[in-house]
């Protein structure tokens, strides 16, 4: 079957209008030019087209050359047309150039000459070529650049960088300020996805794959992720990475991943900054809390030992009075230093650092135990010391004399009726850390069901009219505070253990 018969090449008319209704479907300007020599060149055929592209007849155009030449192009591109002519001419090389004209209806245009030179016998030049408006072109060129350079200026001024990964090959093109960011020189580049990886810090890595491999498998949206990354000067930087995985193949995998770096160091050092603020503001409290804790409870002991000892004096005889008189000046003693601990407190509570002092723990013990001396004896109570003389801590006076009274207190408190109480001190190290064991054979605490609740603040777990639930509240913040931590161990009717470990290797 033949969709179409050869023209009849014999047959002139036939062939012209064969051509012409050909020419009549190219939208160009196409046209034979000739050199003949010095500067000469004459037009001697132009489609029909020359009217829509140059506002001119074919007449007008072949007649005259100086209107493609001059006449019609804007005068600071005339130069370069004329240049690019000479040269395609001497190297018999295609001519191709891009100019404006100015037309007398559609005014300022953008043109494109396209043409193929061929030496002729008489050693003149042809030109075969074309001439096309690129007007519309130009414009979308324009307005691509334009928006290209505001993106461009836009990311400069937020600081952010483009990455551009291409998963066929593993390259990733880095924008200047990608680069600048690594501490480089800030010029776009090339490199191997491992370039960028190989800098992430080693604690941000298993995050920083993650989030990327949950986003290359549709597991999210867009992937966005905080990390850091080590610069050429050996520092690391804190960036936020944006982006979207895209260009999927067949098996729905991406090909093709784009997005923004943005250098977040001075953020997160502020956020850093925030934190510990918010930390040291939370730290001060405590410490506001654990004073004023420390007043009502510490001076209440005090007080409450010197009230009892007042009434016992008012009917004692006068050697028991002597003798009265001693234990009062033991709790005397320990009034005024709880007292001047207790103004230490004051004079640093604006200080961030808790005032530690070494502190020898089987002394401060032995002033609980002297303090308590009426309480002990009242109760029965048998006291068991099991601290080397030598034995010291790195601790705040104040909070130590206030663990060691609730402990005690509270041990002498909560005995049992049914056996003769005993309170025991115990210093071990265990994993390098010096740990203080208080421990009882009182009535002990249901651990099944006031775990969480035992140290809450006005929580209690016997029926005691003198219990306020603030003591284990009390210690438990005073021991924190001081870098320590707590552990304790009790059976009902058997007793209770309170390990104490102080923030120090022996």
């Amino acid at each position: 079957m033949k969709f179409f018969d050869k023209p009849d090449i014999h047959d002139g008319e036939s062939l012209d209008a064969f051509y012409k209704k050909l020419l009549d479907q190219i939208p160009d300007l196409i046209f034979k030019m000739i050199w003949t020599g010095k500067d000469h060149y004459s037009i001697v055929f132009a489609s029909e087209t020359v009217n829509e592209i140059y506002e001119l007849t074919v007449e007008e155009f072949t007649y005259n050359t100086e209107l493609f030449f001059t006449d019609r192009i804007l005068q600071e591109d005339i130069k370069g047309f004329v240049r690019s002519l000479e040269a395609s001419k001497k190297t018999l090389t295609n001519w191709d150039y891009e100019f404006r004209v100015q037309l007398p209806k559609k005014g300022l245009r953008w043109m494109r000459v396209s043409a193929k030179p061929e030496l002729d016998k008489d050693k003149s030049v042809s030109f075969y070529g074309r001439v096309n408006d690129i007007t519309d072109q130009k414009e979308q060129e324009a307005k691509l650049m334009l928006s290209e350079q505001r993106f461009k200026y836009a990311l400069k001024a937020a600081s952010e960088g483009i990455w551009d990964w291409d998963m066929t090959t593993n390259m990733v093109y880095f924008s200047p300020q990608s680069m600048k960011i690594l501490g480089k020189e800030e010029k776009e580049a090339i490199y191997p996805n491992t370039f960028w990886v190989s800098r992430v810090h080693p604690d941000d890595m298993e995050t920083y794959q993650k989030i990327k491999n949950d986003h290359l498998k549709k597991k999210t949206a867009v992937y966005e992720s905080i990390y850091r990354v080590m610069t050429d000067q050996g520092k690391y930087r804190w960036v936020l990475s944006r982006g979207r995985a895209m260009h999927f193949d067949d098996k729905t995998k991406p090909v093709r991943a784009i997005g923004t770096l943005k250098d977040i160091t001075q953020l997160k050092e502020k956020e850093m900054e925030l934190g510990n603020t918010i930390d040291i503001i939370g730290s001060q409290n405590n410490r506001l809390s654990n004073f004023a804790h420390i007043v009502s409870h510490n001076l209440r002991s005090h007080a409450g030992n010197l009230k009892m000892l007042l009434d016992i004096f008012k009917g004692a005889s006068d050697e028991e009075r002597e003798e009265l008189l001693k234990h009062l000046e033991g709790i005397s003693d320990g009034l005024w230093i709880t007292i001047s601990h207790l103004k230490e407190l004051v004079a640093i509570q604006s200080e961030i650092k808790i005032v530690r002092e070494n502190l020898n723990l089987r002394h401060y013990l032995k002033n609980i135990l002297t303090i308590l001396h009426n309480e002990i004896t009242k109760h029965g109570v048998t006291i068991e010391v099991n601290i080397p003389l030598d034995v010291t801590v790195n601790y705040n006076p104040a909070y130590l004399e206030s663990i060691l009274l609730n402990f005690t207190t509270n041990a002498i408190k909560y005995s049992s009726p049914e056996r003769k109480p005993m309170v025991s001190y115990d210093f071990e190290i265990i994993d390098g850390k010096k740990v203080l064991t208080v421990s009882d054979n009182g009535l002990g605490i249901d651990l099944k069901r006031h775990k969480n609740s035992l140290f809450g603040m006005y929580k209690t777990f016997h029926k005691n009219r003198n219990s306020r639930g603030i003591g284990l509240f009390i210690t438990k913040n005073q021991v924190e505070a001081m870098g320590g931590k707590i552990e304790v161990f009790s059976e009902v009717n058997k007793g209770t253990a309170f390990k104490i470990y102080f923030d120090e290797e022996d």
